[in-house]
């Protein structure tokens, strides 16, 4: 009898409606409706012609699909093609360069702060992080100063050299949050077998970090690739620019070519998602190897 009634106490404990938990549902779904909605519209405008894009009231689905924006965009012959393929061309190469120039400079920095003991040690450390601080825009005038002095205005070391004035720190920051929760005692097993300090750190906490080290390098390259207003400050020439400013060409002053611009945002962001995506799984897997390890 006891039996029967605790099974009924159970079945109408899993009917018994959950208002929280439905609400917390609710309110998940209209966070990726909310995420999710203006991407769709972007991907549908991208796929419609000029005059379609400027319908009212608006249409969900074109009736037209078309891919003459995409095929403009990738098209090398075309003079639209060939400004596209630069600038994406240039992101890229200042992504990358930021990106490893992080990592290399940050690996062992973060490295020093969380193992060594030397004086000045926690200043030096907070004031690593001084610089993210304040807003990116009140540095503007001063960088364009040093740049221009050092004459990098116009080329991509001077978008590079300033993207890690932003990215380092954070990525110091980081790797050193990694590093402190790596037991020394790791090290000092491989020291008593007979490798060296750099042995120690290449064969035992690089592999370890390697999560660190992947969740830093997509940090820079993100930060990198959407970077906006020293890009258009730094670069005027046509040859120089980067996808963010680049995109700029789909303005003119009486029209917006909306559709090409659409397709030109979408083509942008598809290698931040593939990185992020391959990555990921790497970044799962290394965590995975870690715990065993531990």
């Amino acid at each position: 009898m006891s039996t029967l009634t605790a099974s009924q106490d159970r079945a109408v404990a899993r009917t018994s409606f959950d208002g929280w938990r439905w609400g917390g549902r609710l309110f998940l779904v209209f966070l990726v409706g909310f995420t999710v909605m203006p991407m769709a519209w972007m991907l549908i405008t991208s796929l419609k012609t000029g005059f379609a894009a400027m319908q009212y009231p608006p249409q969900w689905w074109p009736t037209e699909p078309t891919l003459d924006n995409y095929w403009r965009l990738l098209d090398p012959r075309g003079q639209v093609g060939q400004d596209f393929l630069r600038y994406f061309g240039n992101s890229v190469w200042v992504s990358v360069a930021t990106t490893v120039l992080a990592v290399v400079v940050a690996v062992p920095a973060a490295y020093a702060f969380s193992r060594f003991r030397f004086p000045g040690r926690t200043f030096l450390f907070f004031a690593v992080l001084l610089r993210n601080m304040f807003p990116a825009v009140i540095f503007l005038v001063p960088l364009f100063i040093l740049m221009r002095w050092l004459g990098l205005v116009n080329t991509h070391g001077s978008l590079i050299l300033t993207y890690l004035t932003f990215g380092l720190p954070l990525a110091i920051w980081l790797l050193k949050g990694f590093y402190d929760n790596i037991p020394i005692q790791l090290e000092q097993a491989a020291r008593i077998d007979g490798a060296t300090r750099f042995q120690a750190f290449f064969y035992i906490v690089m592999p370890l970090s390697t999560p660190g080290i992947i969740a830093t390098s997509i940090y820079s390259f993100i930060g990198a690739w959407n970077e906006y207003i020293y890009a258009y400050t730094f670069l005027t020439r046509h040859d120089q620019m980067t996808l963010p400013v680049g995109i700029q060409r789909f303005f003119s002053e009486n029209a917006t070519d909306w559709p090409g611009l659409m397709a030109a945002t979408f083509l942008m962001s598809v290698p931040v998602v593939v990185l992020f995506l391959v990555l990921q799984r790497y970044f799962v897997r290394a965590l995975a190897e870690g715990a065993v390890k531990h």
